[in-house]
């Protein structure tokens, strides 16, 4: 074996250990707000808005994943959001970790305009965008679980998109003062409406976030 030889040998060696580890360490897609929305807040109940999920997610290549909206749902058998998306960790498209557990993505998490990312890695508009769509729909008090009361704050369990109202978070963490609701990235306000035109005149498109349950 020639020495040129040798030492091209020994140069992909070194190539190969040194990218192993770092591309082992991107940790799997497991978090996304929905890059596209459907109809308003008639996300066809639960039902519709994991499929929504799990359809963006197959699209971007995470489809081996079981995928559920992170959306609560109120009245008779109410259910808890951060009941239904597993136990973490769970990963931006980036490859960036957002939250390792339910109490912390419900504590102190990772979650920002930056990381809080589409399923195609992309930034989604905040405060001082143009047109401003931080409101994420969520239907969720800050610890994750349902509203009880007769208010609407789920859009009569997504499925309208006329009359109603859905809480929404803002995943940029920005709003009209520095108060904790402000700042929630997923218990905000209340949406005008549920169509579209009335989620947008509140600063949203329609979005929600999507979570990897496994």
């Amino acid at each position: 074996m020639t020495p040129t030889l040798k030492f091209a040998l020994a140069g992909a060696c070194l190539s190969v250990v040194m990218a192993g580890p770092a591309a082992a360490q991107q940790a799997p897609m497991g978090f996304f707000i929905t890059s596209a929305p459907l109809d308003g807040g008639n996300l066809g109940g639960l039902a519709g808005a994991d499929r929504h999920c799990q359809a963006l997610a197959a699209a971007a290549g995470a489809g081996n994943r079981t995928w559920r909206a992170y959306l609560s749902t109120q009245g008779a058998g109410a259910v808890n959001a951060r009941d239904r998306i597993g136990s973490g960790p769970w990963a931006n498209a980036r490859g960036v970790v957002i939250a390792a557990s339910v109490a912390e993505l419900h504590g102190t998490n990772n979650l920002t305009k930056q990381t809080a990312l589409t399923e195609k890695g992309e930034v989604v508009n905040g405060r001082g965008d143009t047109p401003n769509q931080h409101d994420i729909l969520t239907g969720s008090q800050a610890d994750g679980t349902a509203f009880s009361g007769e208010a609407d704050r789920t859009c009569g369990n997504w499925t309208k998109n006329g009359e109603g109202s859905a809480m929404v978070g803002h995943h940029d963490r920005m709003g009209l003062n520095t108060e904790p609701p402000a700042l929630s990235w997923n218990s905000s306000h209340g949406s005008r409406g549920c169509g579209m035109e009335a989620l947008r005149a509140t600063g949203g498109n329609g979005r929600f976030y999507c979570f990897a349950a496994n």
